[in-house]
C-alpha cells in the first residue's frame, strides 16, 4: 500500500476495523488507476464484490469517507500563515440511456439526471491544493422541477435562506469559519464566485458572537443598494457606480483562462473566451450595503464591506472584457492590500481545475453504480484521488527543488526515470519538479518551448502509467534485479 494512503487515512474511523482497512485498500487501488472502475482496478472477483459491499455499508457515506482526509488537510493548513478556501458547485451527470440511478434527480433540464456537489477546496496563495474541507451533495426533487418557473420564483421569495439551494453558500462560509477556529494561527480566506453573492453570507460575517471568523471575498453579481449615508453622488447611486468612481490604484496584467462555448450546466453557460493576458485597472472603495427586504422575515442589518473593481483595458475585438467587482472583509487601506485581494481571488480558479480532474481524470460521471447512496461514497473517494493528482502536479511547480521521494515511492520514481531517460536511475532521488515533468511525459506532455508546465491531464495519465511501471520495477527487484534493462 502507498505510504501516503496510510498517512492520509491514519485517523479513519468508520466504526469497524475491517471497514477502515477496506477503505485504505480501495483508495490505494483508485489512486493508482484514477480513471478505472472497480472491475478493472480491483484484484479478482472477491475484491470487486468487497468494494461494492463497502459502498453499500450503512456506516459509509461521503462525510465518513472524507473525515480523515479533512483531518489531514487541517494539519497541512496549520503549516501555512494564509490559506484560501475556495467554494463552488458542480453537477455530476449520471444520465444513462437504458436505466436510471435510484436517488438521482433532474439537473438543469429534465432530460439529464444526477446530483449537485458543493465543495470547499483549501489552497495556499501559491495555489498548492491542501485538500477538501467540506462537501454538500444533493439531488433535486423531480416533482418540484416540473412546476412553472414563475410559481417557483414567487415561492422562493417567501422562503427563508435555509430553505433555498443558495443556503449552501452560507453553510460553506460557516465551514470555512470552522476551519479558521481549528487552525487559529492561520488566516483563512473564504472565496466564492458570483453565485455566492448572497446577502446572508455578508451578514453572517458581521455577527461574530465572540467566535473566530474566516475572512471572505465574493465576486458580486447584484448591483446592490447602498445605505443613505453612503450615496456619495446621487440618491440613486448603487454599488457598481460607487466602485467605479474610486481612483485607479494600479494597472496589472493578469492571465485569463479560456472558457468553452458550451456547457451542459446552465450556470456555467457564459460567453466563450480565449486564454489571454489581460491588462486591467484596479480600484477600491469602502461601501455600506443596504439590507434587502425578505418577505415575512425580520429585516437584516446593513453591512459595511470593501469593494475592489477590476476592469480590462482594451479587450481584443470580439472578446468580452474582464470585469470583477470583488466584495471583501479584507482591508484595502494600502495598495498592497488591494492587490492582495485580487491575488487571492485568482486562486479560486483552482477549484475549477479540481472539478475538471474529478470528472475527466477520475471519470466519476461514467460510474454505473445503481444508487445515489453508493455514488455519494464513491464520489468522496474520487475527491481524495483528484486532490492527490493536483497536489503532486502543483507541488512540482511550487517546490520543484524538493526531493521527489516526499511524494513518490522509490520504485515509482526509479521506474519512471529509467523508462523515460533510458538510463539507470541515480542513487539520490532527483528534484520533484524534474520528476513531475517525466511523469507528464508518460501522459503525452511534449515540453516544447511555449508549452508551459505540465497540466493535470498529462499528470494523471502519467501517474497511471507510473503505477504499472512501479509494479514491474518491484517485481524485477523481488527476483534479484536492481535495474531495468
Amino acid at each position: 500500500m502507498q505510504a501516503w494512503v496510510e498517512e492520509e487515512l491514519s485517523s479513519a474511523d468508520l466504526g469497524d476495523v475491517r471497514l477502515n482497512e477496506r477503505y485504505k485498500l480501495l483508495l490505494d487501488r483508485m489512486s493508482a488507476k484514477p480513471s478505472l472502475k472497480f472491475p478493472a482496478l480491483c484484484k479478482g472477483r472477491a475484491e470487486v464484490e468487497a468494494a461494492y459491499r463497502f459502498l453499500d455499508n450503512d456506516r459509509v457515506d461521503e462525510h465518513g469517507v472524507l473525515a480523515p482526509h479533512r483531518a489531514a488537510t487541517l494539519d497541512r493548513i496549520r503549516a501555512h500563515p494564509v490559506v484560501i478556501v475556495a467554494q463552488d458547485t458542480s453537477e455530476f451527470d449520471v444520465t444513462r440511456k437504458h436505466e436510471r440511478m435510484a436517488g438521482a434527480g433532474p439537473l438543469n433540464d429534465a432530460g439529464r439526471l444526477g446530483l449537485y456537489g458543493h465543495a470547499l477546496l483549501a489552497v495556499t496563495p501559491e495555489r498548492l491544493p491542501l485538500g477538501i474541507v467540506g462537501v454538500q451533495l444533493w439531488a433535486r426533487d423531480a416533482d418540484d422541477f416540473q412546476r412553472p418557473a414563475a410559481q417557483k420564483a414567487a415561492e422562493r421569495k417567501e422562503k427563508a435562506i435555509d430553505e433555498k439551494e443558495s443556503f449552501r453558500w452560507l453553510e460553506g462560509y460557516r465551514a470555512a469559519c470552522a476551519v479558521a477556529r481549528e487552525a487559529p494561527a492561520t488566516t483563512v480566506v473564504c472565496i466564492s464566485d458570483s453565485e455566492g453573492d448572497v446577502y446572508e453570507c455578508f451578514a453572517e460575517a458581521q455577527t461574530a458572537g465572540g467566535k473566530r471568523r474566516a475572512a471572505w471575498i465574493v465576486r458580486a453579481c447584484q448591483d446592490r443598494q447602498l445605505t443613505a449615508s453612503d450615496r456619495r453622488r446621487t440618491p440613486d447611486d448603487k454599488l457598481w457606480r460607487q466602485a467605479a468612481a474610486g481612483p485607479v490604484l494600479q494597472t496589472l496584467t493578469i492571465q485569463v483562462s479560456a472558457r468553452a462555448p458550451k456547457s451542459k450546466d446552465r450556470r456555467k453557460r457564459k460567453q466563450p473566451r480565449s486564454a489571454r493576458k489581460a491588462v486591467v485597472t484596479v480600484q477600491a472603495v469602502p461601501v455600506s450595503l443596504r439590507a434587502p427586504r425578505r418577505c415575512g422575515q425580520e429585516r437584516l442589518a446593513d453591512v459595511a464591506v470593501n469593494a475592489v473593481l477590476v476592469r480590462e483595458v482594451d479587450a481584443p475585438p470580439g472578446e468580452e472584457p474582464v470585469e470583477w467587482l470583488l466584495l471583501t472583509s479584507l482591508p484595502i487601506d494600502a495598495v498592497e492590500q488591494v492587490l492582495q485581494v485580487v491575488q487571492y481571488y485568482c486562486c479560486r480558479w483552482q477549484i475549477e481545475i479540481y472539478f475538471r480532474v474529478l470528472k475527466s481524470g477520475c471519470k466519476v460521471e461514467e460510474s454505473q453504480l445503481e444508487t445515489a447512496a453508493r455514488f455519494r461514497a464513491y464520489l468522496a473517494l474520487c475527491m481524495i484521488v483528484a486532490w492527490r493528482v493536483m497536489y503532486v502536479m502543483m507541488l512540482g511547480r511550487e517546490r520543484p527543488e524538493l526531493p521527489c521521494d516526499v511524494v513518490l515511492e522509490a520504485e515509482e520514481w526509479q521506474a519512471v526515470y529509467a523508462v523515460v531517460k533510458e538510463e539507470a536511475p541515480p542513487a539520490t532521488p532527483p528534484p520533484l519538479g524534474d520528476m513531475v515533468v517525466l511523469i507528464a511525459t508518460l501522459g503525452g506532455y511534449l515540453g516544447r518551448e511555449g508549452d508551459g508546465p505540465p497540466g493535470p491531464k498529462a499528470v494523471w495519465v502519467g501517474m497511471q502509467r507510473m503505477t504499472d511501471l512501479g509494479l514491474a520495477w518491484r517485481a524485477f527487484a523481488a527476483h534479484g534485479h536492481s535495474r531495468m534493462g
